[in-house]
């Protein structure tokens, strides 16, 4: 699959789309079995589904796509579809597809929550050929959020440090990650991050990689670095356990679809090597 994002739509649309159509966070798809597929067809009416707003994302494979936003009540999935958490489709939809619909999701909640100017109050409308909203009596100019973020492997000979957060869910461990502060750089935010979470410090680091997280809005930096010393001190306000662990004896960890299970994957091959 090849996806080429554009703001503008064609003049004259021809032939079905892909409709990435969400009701608050959960996405419309046809599930069979262990696979999901999104709604392709020429218009959502077709569906007997009316959208409140529709955002145009790009081409995927000669495709047009579009995100749509549904009301919150009183709009009830088409017979043989459902609205589904995104997160809980990764393995199911294709993967392109998965990636797709996170963009979706972050333009279609950045047009639901811009739809007045945060300065004046006035109404805003879309920026001709770009993705912005301009307020016209103010002339403040809105760009779709992104929060950037850093998250870290931390290594000490064979292990690997990670921590239980208290907005886990169940008992998971990850690595160490954090939003960037107002003024600050990557760097400058993985020293103080760590600091502030388990006490410690590092040494050698390095850039990993980088992975869009439409949960809602961030971009996560990825780091590998080494402890140059201290011992762990979790903040108890984030952190509710924190440790050590070689690669045979790890605790319960993220699943595949995040960027920290690949920084945890490359401690497992690295010390396989």
């Amino acid at each position: 699959m090849s996806f080429e994002p554009a703001v503008r739509p064609p003049e004259t649309p021809e032939g079905s789309a892909y409709w990435f159509v969400f009701q608050e966070n959960r996405l419309l798809v046809r599930l069979k079995d262990k696979s999901a597929s999104l709604p392709l067809c020429d218009e959502l009416h077709s569906l007997d589904i009316h959208p409140v707003r529709t955002q145009y994302l790009g081409t995927l494979d000669g495709y047009s796509c579009y995100s749509a936003e549904l009301d919150s009540e009183g709009t009830y999935p088409p017979e043989g579809m459902s609205f589904e958490q995104l997160r809980k489709l990764w393995g199911s939809l294709p993967e392109e597809l998965f990636w797709i619909a996170g963009r979706a999701f972050q333009i279609m909640d950045w047009d639901r929550n811009h739809q007045f100017c945060g300065s004046c109050g006035c109404p805003t409308k879309d920026k001709d050929g770009e993705r912005a909203k301009t307020c016209p009596q103010c002339g403040l100019v809105s760009y779709p959020r992104i929060s950037p973020a850093v998250i870290v492997a931390i290594t000490r000979d064979d292990k690997i440090l990670l921590a239980r957060a208290q907005r886990f869910p169940y008992a998971m461990y990850s690595v160490v990650a954090g939003f960037v502060e107002p003024g600050e750089s990557l760097e400058q935010c993985v020293h103080r991050e760590i600091g502030e979470e388990v006490g410690i410090t590092v040494k050698n680091l390095r850039y990993f990689g980088s992975q869009s997280w439409p949960f809602p809005n961030s971009l996560m930096v990825a780091f590998t670095a080494e402890h140059a010393g201290g011992d762990i001190r979790i903040d108890p306000a984030e952190i509710v356990d924190a440790g050590w662990y070689t690669a045979d004896q790890l605790p319960r960890i993220p699943d595949k679809v995040s960027i920290a299970r690949r920084l945890i994957d490359w401690f497992i091959a690295s010390t396989a090597a």
